[in-house]
């Protein structure tokens, strides 16, 4: 038997104001709120239904975004990889901007085939190649 991943933890100030962010760029909706503490994830399943499909096979985990009062200092140690799946990277690139996320320098040598940007609260994340037909094909 194997684990699962089921959740995606991220330390924050204001898990409202990141809730807001990796909802719209993602295209997933908040599964629960309470002081300090936001779940977001794909919409969907009830309960039951869930635990069927996470003991049947890997699924979409959630996030949880937890409010902590120390602030971010170094660079993140795992960050998300994001794949547009119907626009170009640099058309997703300038929709994360318009949402809040700021471009980001980790070192990268501008030869990458990703772009590294920041959500509102300086998390790093990478937007990859798209996957959108006429991008990607295999």
């Amino acid at each position: 038997m194997t684990s699962r991943l089921t959740e995606i933890s991220l330390d924050c100030h204001d898990p409202d104001r990141l809730a807001d962010f990796w909802t719209q760029a993602l295209g997933w909706v908040v599964l629960h709120r309470e002081p300090g503490l936001v779940e977001i994830g794909p919409d969907g399943r009830d309960d039951r239904e869930l635990l069927d499909a996470v003991r049947a096979g890997p699924v979409p985990p959630t996030m949880f975004l937890a409010a902590v009062e120390e602030g971010k200092v170094v660079k993140n140690r795992m960050h998300l990889d994001l794949s547009p799946v119907d626009c170009s990277r640099d058309e997703e690139v300038e929709r994360l901007l318009a949402l809040g996320a700021t471009r980001a320098d980790v070192g990268q040598s501008g030869e990458e085939s990703w772009v590294v940007l920041a959500d509102p609260e300086g998390h790093e994340l990478c937007v990859l190649r798209s996957l959108a037909p006429g991008h990607f094909s295999v």
